[in-house]
């Protein structure tokens, strides 16, 4: 797998909302607002599920997805690449419902999302644009 380092981790700490961009098995792309997003390690992002059809949906039938990494207080601007497994209990998906409960215990918290990198792309201006970083 691929690893975020520790200047690329630092970005999770102040960007609030990230996209995220799955496409069903026949390709038809969707590209949603998460919120509810923990870096769990350096090679591991989990998403709670709290309103998701589309997005739960597409990686159930083609588990790949690609998280953009930009905002204000963020350093760089990253796309990170993914293989998704989704589960809906267990101690992982415990872990994740308690990890939103304690920000907003009204959410609903329905599956997790776990996201292994298996790419990171640099995507600000620029010559670097596009290019392989991880």
């Amino acid at each position: 797998m691929t690893a975020l380092t520790a200047e690329m981790q630092k970005a999770f700490e102040v960007i609030k909302v990230f996209p995220l961009a799955t496409a069903s098995k026949s390709g038809i792309p969707n590209v949603a607002p998460m919120a509810s997003v923990f870096l769990i390690d350096e090679e591991t992002i989990w998403i709670g599920d709290n309103f998701m059809q589309k997005t739960l949906a597409n990686v159930l039938e083609n588990p790949k997805a690609a998280l953009y990494v930009y905002g204000a207080g963020a350093k760089g601007c990253l796309q990170i690449k993914a293989d998704v497994t989704v589960k809906t209990s267990g101690e992982d998906h415990a872990k994740m419902k308690a990890m939103i409960h304690a920000k907003k215990p009204n959410l609903p918290a329905k599956s997790l999302l776990i996201l292994k990198i298996t790419e990171i792309y640099d995507c600000m201006p620029g010559t670097e644009a596009g290019k392989q970083i991880g």
